[in-house]
Parts: C-alpha cells; sequence; structure tokens
C-alpha cells in the first residue's frame, strides 16, 4: 500500500507539472503581446485570435482526450503529449512568419490539451472520491502558483533575452519534463480494462446528452472568462494603461491572480469535501467575485498594492471553479470519468475562443477602452452565479478507494 501511494503521488506529481508546463505556455505571448504583435506585424484583434488559435485545438481535442485516456492510460497519452506541446513552443519562437507562429500555437495546443484532464484523471483513478475535490484543487493550486511565479520571472526574462529566446528556452524545460515523465508515470491498469471495448463514441454521447453537465460545464466556462480573458492575456496591458503600472508592476499584480486561485482551489475543495456540499460555494463565490472585478476595472487606483489585493480575492473566490469538475464527474461511472471531466473542461477552456478575440475586436472598436471591452468579466460571472441555482448534486461512487 505504501509503495502504491508512492507510486500514485509520484504520477500526480508529473501530471501536475505538465498542467503547469502547458499553463506557462498558454500564457506566455501575454508576456510580450508588443514584441510579439511588432514582429508579426498584428493589431490588437489580430493578436487576440493568434493567442486564441491554442484554443482551437485545445478545445475540441477535449473529448478526444477523454476518450483516449478512458482507453488507453496516462501513460501513453501524456508522454507524447508532452513532447508535441513544447515542439509547439519551439515552433513559435523560431517563427518568422505569423503563419509558422500559428502552426506553433496550434501544436502547443495540442499537446497542452491532456495535461489538465490527464492530472485529473490520475486523481480519480489512483485516489479515493472523498479526495477528488481537494487534490483536484492542489493540481490547479500547483499550475497557479507555478504560474504567478514563473510569469513575474518571464517578464524579466523576456526583457533580457527577447520573447523569441525565452520560448525557446521553454521547450527545452518541456523536453527535460518529458524523461520526467518517462521515467516515473506508471502504465495504467485501467486502460485493459473490459470497458475499452464499448463502442468509441458510446460515452461522448452520454455526456453530450446530459443536460445537468452542460448546465455545470457552461458554469465553470463563465467563472473561467476571468482568468481566459484577464490573466491569461489582456491583464498586462489593461494595467499598463489605465494603471500606469511598470510592466513588472503589471505581471506581479496578474500573478496574484493565480495566487489567490492556488488558495482558492484548495480551500473551496477542502471546505467542499468536508462540507458535503459543492453547488452553494460556487454560486457565493461567483456572486462575490463579479464586484470586485467590477472595482478592478473602474477603480483609477495607480498603488500596486491595492490592486494586488484585488486580485488576489478575485482569483481565491475564482478558485471555487474547480468544484464544477468535481460536481460534474460525482455519481458519474469511473469508466467514462476521463470524458465527463474533459467534456467540462472543453466548455471551460472553449470561452477563451469567445472572449479573447472579442476583447480585442471591443478594444480596437472603443479607442482602448478596457473598463468597456472587460466588463463582460463581472457579467460573465454573475451569469454563473445565476445559473449555479439550477445545480443538481449527484452522489460520489466513483473512482477507486485507496484508504
Amino acid at each position: 500500500m505504501e509503495r502504491n501511494q508512492s507510486i500514485a503521488f509520484a504520477a500526480l506529481l508529473v501530471a501536475a507539472l505538465f498542467y503547469l508546463f502547458e499553463f506557462v505556455a498558454r500564457i506566455e505571448p501575454s508576456l510580450s503581446s508588443s514584441g510579439i504583435s511588432k514582429d508579426l506585424e498584428l493589431s490588437n484583434a489580430g493578436f487576440g485570435l493568434f493567442s486564441s488559435v491554442f484554443f482551437w485545438i485545445y478545445a475540441p481535442m477535449q473529448i478526444v482526450v477523454g476518450i483516449l485516456l478512458d482507453r488507453y492510460g496516462v501513460r501513453r497519452m501524456v508522454l507524447p503529449a508532452i513532447l508535441v506541446c513544447a515542439s509547439g513552443v519551439l515552433i513559435t519562437g523560431l517563427s518568422e512568419s505569423v503563419y509558422v507562429a500559428i502552426l506553433g500555437r496550434l501544436f502547443t495546443g495540442l499537446g497542452a490539451s491532456f495535461a489538465f484532464v490527464g492530472a485529473l484523471y490520475v486523481v480519480n483513478h489512483l485516489f479515493s472520491p472523498n479526495r477528488f475535490a481537494v487534490l483536484s484543487g492542489s493540481v490547479n493550486a500547483l499550475g497557479m502558483i507555478g504560474t504567478a511565479v514563473g510569469a513575474v520571472l518571464l517578464v524579466q526574462v523576456v526583457d533580457a533575452i527577447g520573447w523569441r529566446t525565452t520560448f525557446i528556452a521553454t521547450s527545452i524545460v518541456g523536453a527535460a519534463l518529458f524523461v520526467l515523465a518517462w521515467l516515473v508515470l506508471p502504465k495504467s491498469p485501467e486502460s485493459d480494462n473490459g470497458g475499452a471495448q464499448a463502442p468509441i463514441l458510446a460515452p461522448v454521447l452520454e455526456v453530450a446528452s446530459s443536460r445537468s453537465i452542460w448546465l455545470i460545464a457552461v458554469i465553470g466556462s463563465l467563472m473561467y472568462v476571468p482568468v481566459n480573458v484577464f490573466g491569461g492575456l489582456w491583464g498586462n496591458a489593461e494595467l499598463l494603461a489605465d494603471h500606469h503600472l511598470s510592466k513588472v508592476g503589471a505581471e506581479t499584480a496578474v500573478s496574484m491572480i493565480f495566487w489567490g486561485m492556488a488558495l482558492g482551489s484548495v480551500g473551496a475543495g477542502a471546505l467542499s469535501d468536508r462540507l458535503g456540499h459543492r453547488k452553494w460555494i460556487i454560486c457565493l463565490a461567483s456572486w462575490a467575485a463579479a464586484p470586485v472585478w467590477l472595482a478592478i476595472l473602474l477603480s483609477p487606483t495607480q498603488s500596486i498594492a491595492v490592486l494586488s489585493v484585488l486580485l488576489f480575492v478575485a482569483g481565491a473566490l475564482g478558485g471555487a471553479q474547480m468544484l464544477t469538475f468535481a460536481v460534474a464527474k460525482d455519481g458519474q461511472d469511473a469508466a467514462h470519468v476521463g470524458t465527463v471531466v474533459a467534456f467540462v473542461n472543453m466548455i471551460g477552456i472553449g470561452s477563451a475562443l469567445v472572449f479573447q478575440p472579442l476583447v480585442g475586436g471591443l478594444l480596437d472598436a472603443t479607442a482602448q477602452d478596457y473598463s468597456s471591452a472587460l466588463s463582460v468579466l463581472p457579467i460573465c460571472l454573475a451569469l454563473a452565479g445565476v445559473l449555479a441555482f439550477f445545480i443538481s448534486e449527484g452522489s460520489r461512487r466513483n473512482g477507486h478507494e485507496e484508504e
């Protein structure tokens, strides 16, 4: 049992590190928006479109990822995914044209599509279901903390060596992660179960026909809009333009979203597992976050301390979004959990396809009025809180008991 637990935690750590790596790769363009836009001759809308290309393949791939994980297990899927993701970052860094850069973003998104669902797959199959919320929150926390620290450091690295060299260095880190994963990730016994003989589209059709899962997925998507839009792309530019922070100061403030989400993810998971409820935490956190984002967007303050506190609180409240995965998988057949989690993640990440270029277009249309363009953030959160009233919480009967 002790050896099994060691293997389980080692696998979880590597899967969580891959999630951290892909999240850094996801937001990396936002750390040098001006440099990339200048080199590739992009407008605000064009840059938003370029960044969102990552999600064009990431979002639809989620269903494929869920099916593949449920059939073949985490090792056979995650190992090649790490290589593809790192290769995409390298291609983007070496690109001399926007078309090659877009190809690189597509490869990055393709490989990255396995990271988060792969980590939650490990949590579900190697740990007790009673620990799903807190452990999945911990995975998210590692990704958020690493991104918060890494992003601030990368801003300084980009200033020192340029965005291209930074992208190339990031790809080398990805190659090192592949070696670690090859050494640590175990073969998944779930990949050999009898459920793998079922029709390949059966779990997809079952999930896609569920109104409750669609509702949960939409709520998660709305709650994640601030991370996708502000934390992932436009936050630095807004803080520079409206609050006149320095580049490092802006990235430091934006990083507080991820610090907050790290705390909120674990805290919401632990509270949910302890109380046995999820929907009311989701509802209240969404409604509480909306006015905080209004304060961030409408306040004229130039204080990095004030903005950092507000962004930290907004991130902490947003951490409750992780509970949507727990709600979705509760009561589901363990053989289909990868598909369920992947579907919810697909809809959640898919919001970037709409909102990243939408905000870019609104900025072009409003002569860089960030408060107007980013008003979609509190609106989405308020709507998520309303929809959360209609969540029906299921029983927790899937996963493998380890305790």
